[in-house]
């Protein structure tokens, strides 16, 4: 009898370790697992890095894991290969692949300011000065890629005939080219650009003052993405608008999270990225028609026949979150 006893009692604790074991695979179950990638660590990517920090991602049920490949283009090609869910890799990397064909679209964006600025080395006092000399972009088809380009054009410069484009694979490494002398004129955002102007490079062009309409911080994924795990896709943007409000309102918090990501402790160069960016983040993430037209035109004037603007922007999560009164409750 006392045996029987005994193995009562250990299958009851068996059955104990059992329950247990099924609520910690359920909790930990509950999570869902997926990646986000960002080209660059500048000051236009930390309201992910705040979602994820602050721990919004989490409260949202989301295990998100940050990660950082250089360029845009690449950035893109990442998550069409399956290794992200959600990007951040710039308007003109996300329509031109889609011209081409891609399922990628965007989904909301942090900003409608350019954040490049144009730093030439010492020797640089005028753009025409740039003819026969080289430009640095993250990659092609990149965003940089495009502003760069597109000032050139402005000023009566061929890119890749009077001005060689060489692509550096991210802002970084494009600094240390544009200080060894590789290249003469780089497309770089906060903090990078101020990174530049303290080692002695000079800021030619700011592209906000050339009147552009930006589409700034493109958030991307893909259609079947957003039909597939919409509800994925709502949570979020929930903690990335969550990431914008606190970007725009917690000046310290902010400035411990860019210096995590970027490695940057210049206290500087961390108090100009937030002034630079937060006072233009956007209440409500939704690209502009006029940013997109922008884009559109500068990115497939000569292509025939020319792609609807509509291919290139899903609204709805925005849109959705929008009408619930998510987004007026967490600026309340």
């Amino acid at each position: 009898m006392a045996k029987i006893r005994h193995l009562g009692i250990m299958v009851f604790v068996f059955l104990m370790l059992l329950s247990s074991l099924a609520v910690v695979t359920e909790a930990f179950g509950a999570a869902t697992s997926m990646r986000f990638i960002y080209p660059s660590p500048s000051g236009s990517f930390v309201p992910a890095w705040i979602a994820k920090e602050a721990g919004y991602f989490a409260s949202e049920g989301l295990d998100v894991e940050v990660v950082r490949v250089g360029g845009g283009t690449r950035v893109v090609a990442a998550m069409l290969g399956g290794s992200a869910s959600i990007t951040q890799p710039g308007a003109p990397a996300a329509m031109a692949a889609a011209a081409r064909g891609a399922d990628v679209v965007i989904i909301a964006c942090i900003n409608r300011v350019s954040p490049y600025h144009l730093m030439v080395r010492p020797e640089i006092t005028q753009l025409t000065d740039l003819k026969g000399k080289n430009a640095g972009i993250s990659a092609f088809g990149s965003a940089s890629d495009f502003v760069v380009r597109l000032a050139l054009k402005k000023y009566g410069l061929e890119p890749g005939k009077d001005v060689a484009i060489l692509p550096m694979g991210g802002q970084p490494e494009g600094l240390a080219a544009l200080q060894n002398g590789s290249i003469h004129l780089l497309g770089l955002t906060f903090p990078f650009s101020l990174s530049a102007a303290k080692l002695g490079m000079k800021e030619l062009i700011k592209v906000s003052e050339l009147g552009i309409e930006d589409v700034g911080g493109a958030v991307v994924t893909t259609r079947s993405f957003i039909a597939r795990q919409r509800d994925t896709g709502l949570r979020f943007m929930r903690a990335f608008i969550r990431g914008m409000h606190r970007y725009g309102t917690d000046k310290e918090f902010s400035k411990r999270v860019l210096a995590k990501y970027s490695s940057i402790r210049d206290e500087q160069i961390l108090e100009a990225t937030w002034n630079e960016v937060a006072p233009t983040l956007l209440k409500v993430p939704r690209p502009s028609p006029k940013g997109m037209q922008l884009l559109f035109e500068g990115l497939f004037k000569d292509k025939t026949p020319l792609p609807k603007p509509e291919s290139f922007v899903d609204n709805t999560l925005v849109d959705e979150l929008e009408r619930s009164g998510f987004i007026d409750s967490v600026y309340k």
